[in-house]
């Protein structure tokens, strides 16, 4: 049945003197005369949700950053219109920031909130369908009037008409509270309205005993030239806070412990997948020596890894944003000639106008990192949400035969990980590489442990520094294009260097001089040596998580990881055979993968794409890869993937 709810001034009157003050500290689990009972829980899926202009991904921001000083184990999905301001009280318009917070282990954001946070009729409509029976809702009674209600197709109140009566329902009159709490400040009612995600930001703190301190002192920051305005939120942050411990609607409140066995010991901090791309560009260019330059243009959403990098000119490190994408990687490519760990940022569309000076920078072999953050497609398509369907564009998306080595990172933290290894494949081999993550990775969050600067790769380089050939005649010159013999790069020589003067262009070179070549036995040589240089890239080899001996293996990429993960242990719990392994490098492939594939009977390959990878497994390796796909925008549910590799195995 839903709750019973009184009128909001009634609301706001009964907490009144709940409304001042620091939260209060939480009770025992033992709840004596007029306590509250505290129930503990393994892990929890809440789900903030409200118009685009609500604040709902600074709620949920903040929530994290709590939950993570906490020690819990995290996963989250903001979720969000591509308009700047989406049209407030419709369904289009609706912005989400889910967290699943745990005291053990988690790989995903989880499948289906065990609480939604509505603040309006659009909000709950959009999300009601994903919470599953008995789980808790807490409603903005405040905006449940006949107008908001009818944008989006209620012609009854669902507070009312029953049609909630399968959910725990908490109506709060969230905007009149926080008016109330605010009356002392003197606000305009539209000011003190922007308050109501602190408040209820407030109530969930309460709920789940999250610190608040940090909040507090976040806020203050946030608007410290505003100081009226940072004492209103943290005023309506403590009066959620409040509201919570003092109403007789939330009888309970929950604790979920830090996940004190889920992670070796170190330093850890929330990190997001850009920021810890620009963290891994930054210790990639310190560990090889070289200043960082970054030529981009901003594009959704790969423009946090712009925005981050350019607050970072004390570690040596340039950001450029040019007038387009083109211009973004021509001068990129321009900081690789001249001797910089050269990086550009992009999404797919990016990655198309991108393409001609990508295949440039095949024919000069130079280091060059391109990372193309995916979003759904073609053209424009969905800018804020997740796909990973670049990956034939990236393997093949260049004139000529112009391969380019591909790393993908597997979770938020991962992509600290594969920015150094793009760094490393691009300055040992020379050559540009792909970098492919997702909007799910880059906006998505995760406990990183904080590596030891000790334990980092050498990436430092050798550039060229006189002659390197001697002519017939015996004269000692200087060829750009004479290789390593066990890398085939070629020598990296910097502009100005006496001596070391040679030609460079897209036109065909001739094998070591670097003349201009037109003779066809040249052009064939030089095509299959670029090819040969990116199959020879070091990779190591794939690894199996296969406990069982099992026939059937799910082999994924990217940011599958964390669902293809979790659904294979929900298969394993249930006595289901299942073996996975997942890639990081696309561009080769490890060398051993195709024994590993050849030793099942089935492969199944889940892609959020209509099957790309699947495609290159079944051209090289001439096996029957099964393909699992999804091209909605959002990531894959762990359980409909688990229903979907359990139904793969039986066929």
């Amino acid at each position: 049945m839903t709750s019973q709810v009184s009128s909001p001034a009634e609301q706001a009157d009964e907490a009144s003197e709940a409304l001042v003050g620091g939260p209060r500290a939480p009770h025992s689990d033992h709840a004596g005369a007029g306590e509250k009972e505290i129930r503990r829980l393994d892990r929890v899926i809440i789900r903030f949700a409200g118009d685009s202009g609500d604040g709902m991904q600074l709620t949920g921001d903040r929530f994290t950053s709590e939950t993570a000083s906490f020690g819990n184990d995290l996963s989250t999905l903001p979720n969000f219109p591509a308009e700047i301001r989406a049209p407030a009280g419709t369904l289009p318009g609706v912005s989400s920031f889910q967290l699943h917070f745990a005291d053990h282990d988690i790989l995903t954001p989880g499948d289906a909130p065990n609480v939604l946070v509505a603040m309006n009729p659009a909000a709950l409509k959009a999300n009601i369908d994903d919470v599953p029976r008995g789980g808790e809702i807490i409603v903005n009674t405040d905006e449940f009037t006949k107008r908001p209600m009818a944008k989006v197709g209620y012609a009854t109140s669902p507070l009312e008409d029953g049609s909630l009566e399968a959910y725990s329902v908490h109506p709060v009159p969230l905007t009149t509270l926080t008016i109330e709490a605010l009356k002392e400040f003197g606000l305009s009612r539209k000011e003190a309205e922007r308050s109501k995600n602190m408040f209820a930001l407030g109530l969930l703190s309460w709920m789940y005993h999250r610190p608040t301190e940090g909040t507090e002192a976040f806020l203050r920051a946030k608007f410290a030239k505003r100081p009226q305005i940072a004492e209103a939120n943290v005023t309506a942050f403590r009066a959620g806070w409040n509201f919570g411990e003092t109403t007789e609607d939330f009888a309970v409140s929950y604790e979920v412990a830090p996940a004190s066995q889920a992670f070796p010991a170190g330093t850890y901090r929330n990190i997001s997948g850009n920021l810890a791309l620009s963290y891994g560009l930054i210790a990639a260019s310190r560990q090889a020596d070289l200043p960082l330059y970054l030529g981009s243009y901003p594009i959704t959403p790969a423009s946090d890894i712009l925005h981050e990098l350019s607050r970072h000119k004390n570690f040596g490190v340039r950001t450029f944003q040019a007038e387009d994408e083109i211009a973004g990687i021509g001068a990129a490519l321009g900081a690789a000639f001249g001797g910089s760990l050269a990086v550009t940022t992009t999404s797919g569309p990016g990655v198309a106008l991108k393409s001609e000076t990508i295949g440039l920078a095949v024919s000069l072999e130079l280091p060059l990192v391109v990372i193309d953050i995916q979003r759904g497609g073609p053209s424009t398509g969905l800018p804020t949400k997740t796909e990973q369907a670049d990956l034939l564009q990236a393997m093949y998306g260049r004139n000529g035969e112009a391969p380019v080595p591909i790393v993908a990172p597997r979770t938020p933290a991962d992509c600290f990980d594969a920015a150094l290894d793009a760094a490393r494949i691009a300055l040992t081999y020379r050559t540009p590489v792909f970098l492919l993550s997702d909007g799910y990775l880059a906006n998505g969050s995760e406990p990183w442990r904080i590596p030891d600067v000790d334990d980092l790769p050498d990436l430092r380089v050798r550039f060229a520094t006189g002659p390197n050939h001697e002519l017939a005649d015996g004269t000692e010159v200087f060829w750009p294009y004479k290789r390593d013999p066990e890398t085939l790069a070629r020598p990296w020589a910097l502009p100005g260097t006496p001596g070391l003067e040679h030609r460079i262009g897209g036109i065909e070179k001739q094998d070591g001089s670097g003349n201009i070549s037109y003779d066809p036995a040249n052009h064939d040589f030089m095509v299959r040596t670029r090819q040969a240089k990116t199959d020879g890239i070091e990779v190591p080899d794939i690894q199996v998580d296969d406990p069982d001996q099992a026939s059937t293996l799910v082999l994924g990429w990217g940011s599958t990881y964390g669902p293809i993960t979790a659904a294979v242990r929900r298969l394993r719990a249930t006595g289901q055979q299942i073996a996975q392994a997942h890639l990081r490098h696309l561009n080769p492939f490890p060398a051993n993968l195709g024994e590993v594939l050849k030793h099942y009977d089935k492969v199944i390959v889940p892609e959020m794409n209509l099957g790309q990878l699947a495609t290159l497994i079944r051209a090289k390796y001439l096996i029957d890869a099964h393909s699992h796909n999804q091209v909605n925008g959002m990531p894959f549910k762990a359980e409909q993937l688990a229903a979907a590799l359990k139904e793969a195995i039986d066929a």
